[in-house]
């Protein structure tokens, strides 16, 4: 029977948080399956993450009980893991889970044999049998019974779910219809409330970063119409932390009112980057205050001393959900003056949303007074630093800082903040410096406290932060984060694509029970559309034939989704976008600032823009020089450049005649 736990050695958050259950825990490992087989027992997965409620609710009611523990460890090895650090696995037992449960969540707790084939899924189990569920406990026993009776039915359970999902490889499929896609998310539009679908409502960042880019092209007025009205919604609703930025997981129900409250850096990475681009297209200030609060909260809460950022903030705080965040009218009137308590709870709608009277605060309109607002928000933001504060995975993921370095170093550029390029620059440091083994080339997914993880990276960590790269070289002229972006692309290459099909694992990866491969743009974008920006991007910079076919290879695998659910494709519809604008290529020769914002904010998002001294090592940048001694913007299409232009106004007529 297993009885030591070895969580302790990890790097992981969300493992060390189990450090101390009576389960003897074990990492994904070959040595745990051969544990399995040597004891001839079923194998207990359980995948969740630092910041997940449920997560927590579970381990603390049964994980923490040493009668649950006990009969764990002596009938089962049990594996722990977290789903941000191995997403592959992650995604092999999701899709089984969905396929045999009909839905998927976290925590995800799956049954296996030791040879890693799932036969039993599920989600979140309750210590006690209730709505008709049953325990925890309780499904234990009838695995345990069955596997001990009817262990052939198990194994050939196991065999045929790895058969058929193993099956299900995603290829080509064709071309992206962007019209088409505008059409049916128009039709799936909440005209009330905004955003797509019906509660629970997640942040939709790369489908209204796609309809941004659309107008844009097309001049649709209903492009920008849905993205408008769903960006003020989430901006002035409880989903958005009004007293210190940043957005919460998503909204609970159908309105932007009760969030789930975690914080995760990926998607206030992508929201940055989409209300920075509606500021651009629209010049609303709601959107430059946002994009900038948000910012501020990576740069504040979310920085980690080494200079990368966190992964999330959780949503509990002292076993209770949203406690950090949530106020009565009681607690505003014990910090603030009468007047201004009562004018608070009007204008944030503190009108107990919750059960203890509770409320989260909104700002559905401008308040009358911004001067006693900002004064208030303060005071509020003073007194609520005086609470415990939420729990921070501190790990810092490849993936997901590649996505805060080019919303950063974007939002830096468009808003003359020159301290975001600084910081997405260091994050970028970090990822090179620690995650990167130079001398094989392999990127890993995870740090901490800037240790190296031991999870080799997938897909979406060499192209997210690879496409980082390659929008800092357009901020800073530094040639080495090129060279970076190139060396990680032509490595994915190598290891990710196999016969034109685009794989979330290296070819030299573990071994799983079959090769993950998803297309679909969810939480954050799929690796193969990642892909196909950051090759858009590269063949943009080199005029490489190779990076071009790579990325119509990437972008065809998206295809079918984009057609039938353009939710779920949306980074991809957002690169199809760009393309079908040119796509357009930037070269800007000397220090200009100006020339350098223009571009951003003028041409369309997603343009691939060098900026750099002359002589640059960068394929697009030969044969450019100053013009009469003054920084002058190239602007090109397929390497063909228009005349030099020297003065930012010329250089957004140029690339915004209509405008």
């Amino acid at each position: 029977m297993a009885s030591v736990n070895e969580l302790g050695r990890s790097t992981s958050p969300y493992l060390r948080q189990h450090a101390e259950n009576p389960v003897a825990w074990r990492e994904w490992s070959d040595r745990a399956f051969a544990e399995a087989r040597e004891r001839d027992v079923p194998v207990f997965l359980s995948v969740g993450y630092s910041a997940c409620h449920w997560c927590h609710v579970m381990a603390h009611e049964s994980f923490e009980d040493a009668e649950t523990a006990a009969y764990l460890n002596e009938h089962f090895v049990s594996i722990k893991v977290d789903r941000e650090e191995r997403p592959d696995v992650d995604a092999i037992y999701m899709s089984a889970t969905v396929a045999m449960v009909g839905q998927g969540g976290w925590p995800m707790s799956v049954f296996l044999t030791p040879d890693a084939q799932p036969f039993f899924c599920g989600t979140y189990f309750p210590n006690n049998p209730r709505g008709g569920m049953a325990s925890f406990r309780q499904v234990l026993e009838s695995l345990v019974d069955a596997w001990q009776t009817k262990r052939d039915q198990i194994d050939a359970i196991g065999r045929r779910v790895v058969e058929q999902l193993g099956a299900r490889q995603a290829s080509a499929q064709g071309e992206i219809d962007t019209a088409k896609a505008a059409q049916l998310l128009k039709a799936d539009f909440d005209p009330v409330d905004a955003g797509f679908g019906q509660a629970p409502k997640f942040p939709p960042s790369m489908v209204l970063d796609f309809l941004l880019r659309h107008h844009r092209r097309t001049g649709s007025d209903d492009a920008l119409a849905m993205v408008a009205k769903t960006c003020e919604r989430m901006a002035r609703g409880g989903m958005y932390d009004q007293l210190a930025g940043g957005f919460a997981r998503y909204s609970v129900d159908g309105r932007w009112v009760v969030p789930h409250f975690e914080k995760m850096l990926y998607d206030n990475a992508l929201l940055l980057d989409v209300y920075t681009q509606w500021w651009t297209v629209s010049a609303d200030p709601l959107a430059q205050r946002i994009a900038q609060e948000t910012a501020e909260f990576l740069l504040t809460e979310l920085r980690t001393k080494e200079g990368g950022f966190a992964s999330a903030l959780d949503a509990d705080t002292e076993g209770e959900e949203g406690k950090y965040y949530v106020w009565t009218p009681q607690q505003l009137h014990e910090v603030l003056d009468t007047e201004d308590a009562t004018w608070v709870i009007d204008l944030c709608d503190v009108t107990g949303t919750f059960e203890q009277g509770s409320s989260v605060l909104q700002l559905r309109k401008d308040p009358d007074d911004a001067d006693r607002w900002q004064r208030i928000r303060a005071i509020l933001a003073d007194a609520r630093s005086d609470r415990t504060y939420p729990g921070r995975d501190d790990k810092v993921v490849a993936a997901w800082n590649g996505l805060a370095i080019t919303a950063l170093t974007r939002a830096g550029i468009v808003f003359a903040k020159p301290e975001y390029v600084e910081a997405a620059e260091n994050a970028a440091g970090l990822v090179r410096d620690v995650h990167l083994d130079h001398e094989t080339g392999r990127l890993h997914r995870t740090s901490r406290d800037g240790v190296r993880g031991t999870a080799h990276g997938v897909l979406e960590d060499y192209t997210a932060y690879a496409q980082g790269c390659l929008t800092l070289l357009g901020a800073t002229g530094n040639i080495e984060w090129f060279e970076t972006a190139e060396a990680l692309l032509s490595r994915t290459l190598e290891q990710f694509v196999t016969d034109g099909s685009y794989f979330d694992t290296a070819a030299d990866a573990e071994e799983l029970v079959w090769r993950p491969q998803d297309p679909t743009d969810n939480a954050s974008p799929a690796g193969v559309s990642l892909a196909a920006e950051a090759f858009t991007t590269l063949a943009s910079l080199t005029g490489s034939v190779r990076y071009e076919t790579a990325a119509v290879q990437a972008l065809q695998a998206s295809a079918t989704i984009a057609a039938r659910a353009p939710r779920f494709a949306g980074r991809a519809l957002a690169v199809a976008e760009t393309i079908a604008a040119g796509p357009l290529e930037i070269a800007i020769v000397g220090d200009s600032a100006e020339l350098r914002r223009t571009a951003l904010t003028a041409a369309p998002w997603g343009t691939a823009i060098v900026a750099g001294g002359p002589g640059l090592a960068v394929p697009l940048m030969e044969g450019r020089d100053l013009v009469r001694q003054q920084p002058a913007a190239y602007v090109c299409q397929k390497f063909t450049c228009r005349l030099p232009i020297v003065l930012p106004e010329d250089l957004r007529r140029e690339l915004n005649p209509a405008g």
